[in-house]
C-alpha cells in the first residue's frame, strides 16, 4: 500500500487512520492512500487494487461463467444466439 501524507501527521495518527481504513474495507485491498491535513481535519482519499472480474452470462435460464459443463445441445444453442454489440463501450 502506497501512503502519501500532505501536511504534518504523527506516526500514531497515521497508523490509526490506516487501521480504521483496513477495518472498514477488509473485503477489498487498498492500493493507495493520500491523507491531506487541514488544521484539525484530515481528508483521506484511497483507491483499491484491481478486483478480479468473471463474466457471468444467462443462457437458457442458467447463470454460467463458462460453457465447460454444457452438453452439445446447450453449446449449439449458445453459438446460434444473436450477439449484441456494446457500441464501443
Amino acid at each position: 500500500m502506497k501512503i502519501e501524507i500532505i501536511g504534518e501527521l504523527s506516526d500514531a495518527e497515521e497508523k490509526a487512520y490506516i487501521s480504521e481504513l483496513k477495518k472498514r474495507h477488509e473485503d477489498k485491498k487498498i492500493a493507495n492512500v493520500r491523507m491531506t491535513v487541514y488544521d484539525e481535519y484530515v481528508d483521506i482519499e484511497y483507491t483499491y487494487d484491481d478486483m478480479p472480474f468473471e463474466r457471468i452470462r444467462r443462457i437458457t435460464g442458467y447463470l454460467v461463467g463458462s460453457l465447460d459443463r454444457f452438453n452439445d445441445a446447450k453449446r449449439a444453442e449458445e453459438s446460434q444466439r444473436v450477439k449484441h454489440d456494446m457500441g464501443g463501450i
